[in-house]
């Protein structure tokens, strides 16, 4: 191990500091809805990556321009950019009502008694296909409280159900800002992430849809009245999942989605051409944010691994776990620690990638189970942190309708990011990891 120096670490408690001050004060002392997303979480990364640029006074500032153009030039952040605008472009076409078609199928189809089990397997496909939990959970949330209302099934279990639902399709899509940011952070294939990913979740979705079949069969409930649907506009969403399946290359699985999103938007009449191209560029625009974080967390780690900060972290963690399973715990817990500081999964992986490619190689570990890792600690603890944007989102929605319920009403209930963080513990020091894999 180099010796590091922990002083370039100041960066990124700044950004914490900052970030999670603001928040608190936001939310919890200005009472201001959604506090910890009303602050720009563009500008302090700005901050922070001030506060690296003035440090490491024995390089000069064309020199550290250098080492920010490397890190942002690396070939899995430009891989990671364009993916990230093309996912965009594909929800903006196929929009929210083909998801709500897969929502409102399901239910018709299946006896109001089995609502709650449907609501998590329905947001477990949309998340899964849409590849954003927040969006699963704005859409899903009206239908969860309509489900309570017209059945008399528990609200919190109705919600957190669908945000459970929601993780699931987060840590395991394909166009998932999270798989995209670990998987081109450790520079592994989706598929094979996907296969990690699916061995984990699996378990821990049967197992919380047995807990919610459970407690629906002890409940008395009435009849549900569902919209409209259709189902053609649900095919861009299962070609999208059956070629990240089988292993097509991200960029032209998307492209498919969006090539026959459009003609189905089309043809249908559900969108005309001007409205289709707006939505289009509306669906890029919205990843603006994420693609601007990944650019600036890339700058202040190449400035942060120069001037040994890594080092430093990396000492303390070799330090605290040992082996090979005591590393894989070491990198759930760090990229947790990430997303309970900044309340953005995807944020926390792009923080922790560099830091966990590293503790990869000196431990031993393949870049799949790296990127599983990341993915599936970060969902587990944006799953059920209070202030998480899921979480928010899915109040703000039942306010919304009229309904009053809090964060501490809905976290007893989220049985599958509990059951996530048991699986992932049981994977990592019980089930020995496939060799010869990357």
């Amino acid at each position: 191990m180099k010796k590091g120096n922990p002083a370039a670490l100041l960066p990124i408690g700044i950004f914490l500091v900052l970030y999670l001050g603001l928040g608190i004060l936001f939310e919890y002392v200005l009472k201001i809805p959604m506090g910890f997303y009303n602050i720009p979480i563009v500008v302090i990364f700005l901050i922070a990556l001030l506060a690296a640029c003035l440090q490491n006074r024995a390089l000069s500032f064309d020199e550290k321009l250098g080492i920010m153009g490397k890190g942002i030039g690396d070939r899995n952040i430009v891989t990671m950019i364009l993916i990230f605008m093309e996912a965009g472009i594909f929800v903006g076409v196929v929009g929210r009502s083909s998801a709500e078609s897969v929502a409102y199928f399901t239910l018709s189809v299946i006896p109001a008694r089995y609502a709650v089990v449907v609501l998590f397997a329905v947001s477990c496909f949309v998340s899964l296909a849409m590849g954003t939990s927040v969006g699963t959970i704005t859409l899903i949330s009206p239908i969860a409280v309509a489900v309570s209302e017209a059945s008399g099934f528990n609200l919190p279990l109705c919600i957190a159900s669908v945000i459970g639902g929601a993780m699931f399709g987060d840590n395991l899509s394909f166009i998932s800002d999270t798989t995209i940011a670990a998987c081109n952070g450790q520079g592994c294939d989706m598929k094979d992430k996907f296969r990690e990913n699916f061995a984990i979740a699996l378990p821990a979705a049967l197992l919380t849809l047995v807990l919610i079949l459970i407690l629906s069969l002890r409940s008395s409930m009435g009849e549900i009245t569902l919209k409209p649907y259709n189902l053609v506009q649900t095919i861009p969403y299962i070609l999208v999942l059956i070629g990240g399946i089988i292993g097509i290359n991200v960029f032209i699985v998307l492209l498919i989605g969006i090539l026959s999103g459009a003609v189905i938007m089309l043809v249908t009449g559900a969108m005309p051409a001007t409205a289709l191209l707006s939505s289009m560029g509306a669906g890029a625009a919205g990843m603006f944010e994420t693609t601007m974080v990944a650019i600036l967390v890339s700058a202040i780690c190449a400035l942060i691994r120069v001037n040994g900060g890594f080092d430093a972290l990396l000492g303390w963690i070799y330090r605290a776990f040992r082996g090979r399973k005591g590393g894989q715990l070491g990198m759930g817990l760090l990229v947790g620690a990430m997303d309970i500081a900044t309340a953005n999964n995807t944020v926390a992986i792009v923080m922790a990638n560099p830091i966990a490619a590293d503790m990869a190689e000196n431990y031993g570990i393949s870049h799949r189970k790296t990127a599983s890792l990341l993915d599936t600690f970060s969902c587990v603890f944006q799953g059920i942190i209070p202030y998480g944007a899921q979480m928010l989102v899915a109040i703000s929605a039942c306010e919304e309708l009229g309904k009053q319920i809090t964060a501490f009403q809905i976290i007893p209930n989220l049985f599958y990011p509990f059951l996530l963080l048991v699986s992932s513990l049981v994977f990592i020091f019980l089930i020995p990891e496939r060799k010869n894999k990357k």
